[in-house]
């Protein structure tokens, strides 16, 4: 097993098809620990019987947007393992309406909101668990396509994500010399909870199975694999990259 004696936090989970969801299962099934983060009473909910499916070892309040949590969540985390081996960052978020339409017309408070959320609750995450994160402890988050081409509906999603990416750069290079890695997975389109809520997102999957050089979409074990690869010695040299799993589509031109 891959990553057995790891322990890793996963900040994401929402369903059992969310990727958080997925690259958690293939963690244990590599014989990490896991500990889950949920925002609020409500996410909790949900969290509370996935955790105990994939037999997780405690879930912690962490609203991502809140430095105040996300300090506290450390502090439980310091007090429960003392080190974290791995943080998974599956986070992103942007109001309905500016994933629709026109870019030009997000709202200059949509698009904070946006960057807040889906771009630097990675920094703040970064800089809230930097003291727990142990030798060779592997930062990893969760991007899309949309941030270097332009995809219909994706908006101010896609410049998040241009600003997630750019921010796994620069924490690379802060975090390296303690040894620390951080890498992104660009994943082609599933079908999760935060996909649908982008108007027109069932018109790219064909697209995708059509265009792309595997001629196929995208499976949540796809993106796990990735993940455990990334989480352990196998990637140990390997840190400030974007990685694509979308089945080669990013590499096609018309």
């Amino acid at each position: 097993m891959l990553l057995q004696g790891k322990k890793a936090l996963i900040f994401g989970v929402a369903n059992d098809r969310s990727i958080a969801y997925g690259v958690a299962k293939a963690f244990k099934l590599h014989g990490a620990s896991l500990a889950f983060n949920y925002p609020g009473d409500a996410i909790r909910k949900r969290v509370e019987p996935l955790a105990e499916e994939l037999e997780g070892e405690f879930i912690f309040p962490c609203d991502v947007t809140s430095d105040e949590d996300i300090y506290a969540a450390a502090a439980t985390v310091r007090e429960k393992w003392g080190r974290v081996d791995i943080l998974v960052h599956s986070v992103a978020y942007a109001r309905p309406e500016e994933l629709k339409g026109r870019f030009v017309d997000t709202a200059r408070s949509g698009f904070a909101l946006a960057l807040d959320v889906s771009a630097f609750s990675l920094v703040a995450l970064c800089k809230g668990f930097e003291p727990l994160l142990g030798p060779d402890a592997s930062v990893m988050t969760m991007t899309y396509l949309g941030s270097s081409k332009v995809i219909p509906s994706y908006n101010v999603m896609g410049v998040a994500k241009a600003a997630l990416e750019c921010s796994v750069r620069y924490l690379a290079s802060d975090l390296g010399a303690q040894g620390t890695r951080v890498n992104a997975i660009s994943a082609g389109p599933l079908k999760t909870l935060a996909a649908t809520g982008i108007s027109g997102f069932k018109g790219f999957l064909p697209v995708v199975e059509e265009r792309s050089p595997l001629k196929r979409n995208i499976t949540q074990e796809d993106v796990a694999g990735t993940a455990v690869y990334l989480a352990s010695r196998l990637a140990s040299g390997v840190t400030g990259e974007v990685i694509y799993v979308d089945s080669g589509f990013h590499i096609m031109g018309i």
